[in-house]
């Protein structure tokens, strides 16, 4: 029950037009159950596969269709959002990144740069200034 909230959170919270879609598909609400309650497993798209018992052709396909979104950047894009929420909440970056299961702070960092178009730091410091 807590994941079903979570990911119906995820999908309709209004940061910088991030969605998380969802799919009622059983195999792939199983991962995305999966991931919503342990974002930090890195596990590949070809294990994920694996687990579903699905070719890694099939598995692409559905979680397009299903989702619109590839794994990777579905994946991405529900970091993104649990790591806006704990960052604006006051978590650290190095335990956010720690959370999402990236080897580095910097890996995390130039992820989060490259979607978003700069550092937390610099992301949380516009908003707080954009704040009346």
């Amino acid at each position: 029950r807590l994941t079903r909230v979570t990911l119906d959170e995820l999908a309709t919270m209004p940061q910088q037009k991030l969605s998380l879609p969802v799919s009622a598909h059983p195999k792939v609400r199983a991962m995305a159950d999966a991931l919503v309650s342990h974002p930090e497993d890195r596990s590949t798209f070809k294990v994920w596969a694996k687990r579903l018992a699905l070719s890694e052709r099939s598995l692409a396909r559905l979680m397009l269709r299903e989702t619109g979104l590839t794994f990777g950047r579905w994946r991405q894009q529900l970091h993104l959002i649990i790591a806006l929420r704990e960052l604006a909440s006051g978590v650290s970056v190095q335990n956010v990144a720690a959370n999402l299961g990236y080897e580095s702070v910097n890996a995390f960092i130039t992820m989060f740069r490259k979607t978003m178009g700069s550092t937390p730091a610099h992301y949380f410091a516009g908003r707080r200034t954009a704040d009346p």
